[in-house]
Formats: structure tokens, C-alpha cells, sequence
């Protein structure tokens, strides 16, 4: 047998076994999908999933959205800003700041969503400087249905925009991409 006719038995029994037995070829794809994004190769050569540290222990199932979604509107400074929802009905941009311990809303913000005053604090801002701002209570923070409720933020009155930290971001893992930032319940 000449080597093409080889090569074109060998694709045709491919070919005849994928459509004998799809459900085969799309499991393994569905599998090296998930895997994908999660490994390393040992000295050896060999891949280890890391599955399980990447949470991925959840069953991976492809129809269902296990995740919540927010566009990326802009970058302030590479630093991505996206719509946050507050108390269910009022929509603003927020920087998404993940080295901020909380979230920090501006003052205009505080007044068109009629924040309670509920305390004062000092905080130690980006730059070092440490200043005393007021302390809101809101109902709620949303984004595409991922919520925090009855969170603190602060409430600064000079910030040109608001800032989503911890409070609502250490509910999730968090992976930034290039449009969109994804958040996985924990």
C-alpha cells in the first residue's frame, strides 16, 4: 500500500469513528477545553491538571453560566472601569480597584442615591495620605446579578470616580480580560 493510500485509510477510520460515535471526540474536547487554561508540565515533560486549584472542581457544563459578566466601558491608567448597580436601580462607572480594601463612592454618587451616614473613618489613601471620611450604608451592590448586600463604603469628596474594592470583589475570583471581567462565586 503506497504511503497517501495509508494516510487516507487512516483519516477515513477517524472520520467514520467521529460520526459513528460523536459523543466520544465531543467529551474529550469538552475535557481538554477545561483543562486547558489549568496545568503545568512537570520536568519530565508531563502535564498536571490543576484543576482543583483553579477552581474547576465545580462539574464543567458548557450550556450553563457558572460565572457573572461585566463590560469593560474603558481603562482609567490600564485600570478597567465597569457598571456596578446600587440598590437595585441606580447605575454607575466604577474603577475595578482589587488592591483596595473597600469601595469608595463619590460624593455626588452619595446624594443621588440618598446614602445614610452611618460612621466616620480614617483611611490611608493610594498616595499615603491619611484623611477622615464619612461611612455610607447601601442596600446593595450589583454586577449582572453577582450582589453583595447591607455593604459600607466610603464616601470621598473629591474622587473623580468610585472605586469597587474587596468588599464586593473578595465574594469572587476575578479574571480580567481584554473587553470583559469575569466573576466566579466562590
Amino acid at each position: 500500500m503506497k504511503k497517501d493510500s495509508v494516510w487516507f485509510a487512516a483519516i477515513a477510520g477517524l472520520t467514520l469513528a467521529a460520526t459513528l460515535m460523536p459523543s466520544l471526540f465531543i467529551e474529550k474536547q469538552v475535557a481538554l477545553a477545561q483543562d486547558e487554561s489549568c496545568y503545568m508540565i512537570t520536568s519530565t515533560g508531563k502535564r498536571v491538571s490543576l484543576g482543583k486549584l483553579c477552581n474547576r472542581s465545580r462539574t464543567f457544563n458548557p450550556t450553563s453560566k457558572n460565572y457573572y459578566q461585566a463590560r469593560i466601558k474603558r481603562r482609567d491608567g490600564g485600570t478597567p472601569v465597569i457598571d456596578v448597580t446600587f440598590n437595585g436601580n441606580q447605575t454607575f462607572e466604577m474603577l475595578l480597584d482589587t488592591g483596595a480594601t473597600g469601595s469608595l463612592i463619590t460624593r455626588s454618587m452619595a446624594q443621588t442615591l440618598q446614602v445614610p451616614i452611618v460612621g466616620a473613618g480614617r483611611f490611608i489613601m493610594a498616595d499615603g495620605r491619611s484623611i477622615m471620611l464619612p461611612v455610607g450604608r447601601l442596600n446593595s451592590m450589583s454586577i449582572d446579578g453577582a450582589t453583595v448586600r447591607n455593604v459600607n463604603v466610603v464616601i470621598a469628596s473629591d474622587a473623580a470616580e468610585g472605586l469597587l474594592g474587596h468588599d464586593f470583589l473578595g465574594n469572587y475570583d476575578i479574571k480580567i480580560k481584554q473587553d470583559v471581567v469575569e466573576f466566579y462565586p466562590r
